[in-house]
């Protein structure tokens, strides 16, 4: 099964305050010696998958750069990047190749490198249409600034192009929702991803109405209910226009689904690169006794011991600071058991609007196993959470405003979400 590659670019011209990412704002000193290390980990991309326990194939269908802000890069690490890729990894025709932009970062010469490399995709961070909503939480560009990297993009032949949204910001009310959701629709492109305000501690928002204070116009952050609102309308709107919901934050018109994303929520193999890299890759029997063998050395807990049982595949991650990464922190290693992997199929799974095959997931994981969930499973159908006809089981329009609280259903106690 081909690989989908992901390479973090934490890079970003300001940091919104929304941001729970691990990007910030660097001094541009830094940008080459964070490419190189980069690079050097894609060239040792076989190496590492083999310390980790994994399946190791070069064979790649879809390449995503996100960050951070990619298109920071000076062209000349843009094209590092992508040759360091070729020269490791077979990227297959018709591959998708997705980099992330913060408008107005589109130089000429930048979208016409993208170009030569084979980008065939770009997502933009929109966030809002109305310039007041985009600078309260820090973004720099105007709906003009978007109007006219859109233009550019597809003067140059890209025209697959995602606009990101984001219901719950400062200031933001029905009637200015319905002014970036009309935008969106106008511009006539064929993805948007839209996501609702997360509050954690993670971002500097989030941590100040946690505080209840009034920095970064915290006092003007809609309540929960207007920002579910705002979603339910917004999937409304899209649907309308023909941009169907697939899955919980994304829209398409047919046929531009993410196929790189679709490869988390549908578990294939992916091997990410640089600060906060995830992977997934097939576990590899003869590579998992080495790691049984090392691991005689250093205590392992019960959990540990079960998930060697099964081992289909392993997780790893890369340091989520850049002072960790350009200092080679050990990357961190998961090996998937068998009850974890069935607790990723329903909870990944079901974030697509297609929802989960029950005979399919009775094949990989056995009759027992689901009969274990059963009781869950109609639980959640009772509350209205869960819609089950035949053999297919997803969430209905109220369990996808509360898709966490179903997700940790199919959780059990001593097993953490990957």
């Amino acid at each position: 099964m081909p690989l989908g590659l992901y390479v973090s670019v934490p890079f970003c011209r300001t940091k919104c305050s929304y941001c729970n990412f691990a990007s910030e704002v660097f001094s541009r000193s830094v940008f080459q010696r964070y490419v190189d290390h980069v690079c050097s980990a894609i060239a040792r991309a076989n190496e590492t998958a083999e310390q980790m326990g994994g399946r190791f194939d070069p064979v790649v269908d879809s390449v995503y750069l996100g960050g951070g802000t990619p298109t920071m890069l000076d062209v000349s690490q843009l094209q590092q990047l992508f040759v360091t890729i070729s020269q490791n990894f077979k990227v297959l025709p018709g591959a998708e190749i997705t980099v992330e932009c913060a408008p107005g970062t589109l130089s000429s010469e930048t979208i016409e490198t993208l170009c030569a490399y084979g980008v065939n995709r770009v997502s933009l961070g929109v966030q809002s249409f109305v310039d007041a909503e985009a600078a309260s939480v820090g973004r720099l560009h105007k709906r003009a600034t978007v109007a006219n990297d859109i233009a550019h993009l597809r003067s140059a032949g890209i025209s697959n192009i995602n606009i990101d949204l984001m219901a719950g910001l400062p200031h933001q009310t029905y009637e200015s929702w319905h002014m970036s959701l009309r935008e969106a629709i106008a511009f006539g492109v064929p993805h948007v991803s839209l996501y609702m305000l997360e509050v954690d501690e993670d971002s500097r928002l989030g941590r100040e109405l946690i505080a209840g204070g009034a920095k970064y116009h915290a006092h003007f952050v809609p309540d929960d209910d207007l920002t579910a609102d705002l979603y339910v309308q917004a999937s409304d709107r899209l649907e309308s226009a023909s941009i169907r919901q697939y899955e919980i934050s994304n829209f398409a018109r047919h046929g531009f689904e993410s196929r790189h994303n679709l490869k988390y929520w549908t578990r294939q193999p992916y091997f990410g690169f640089g600060v906060d890299a995830h992977s997934m890759l097939q576990a590899s029997r003869w590579a998992r006794a080495d790691w049984e063998r090392d691991s005689f050395n250093h205590p392992e807990s019960a959990q540990d011991r079960e998930s060697r049982r099964f081992a289909g595949a392993v997780r790893f991650s890369t340091a989520d600071s850049l002072e960790g990464y350009l200092g080679n922190q050990p990357l961190r290693r998961t090996e998937v058991s068998e009850q974890a992997a069935l607790e990723e199929a329903f909870f990944l799974g079901l974030r697509l609007t297609e929802g989960l095959n029950l005979r399919e997931v009775n094949m990989e994981f056995g009759q027992e196993a689901l009969l274990e969930l059963q009781e869950t499973i109609t639980e959640l159908v009772q509350a209205g959470m869960l819609l089950l006809e035949k053999e297919e089981v997803r969430l209905t329009p109220r369990g996808r405003l509360l898709s966490n609280e179903v997700f940790e259903r199919f959780i059990h106690v001593g097993h953490g979400a990957i």
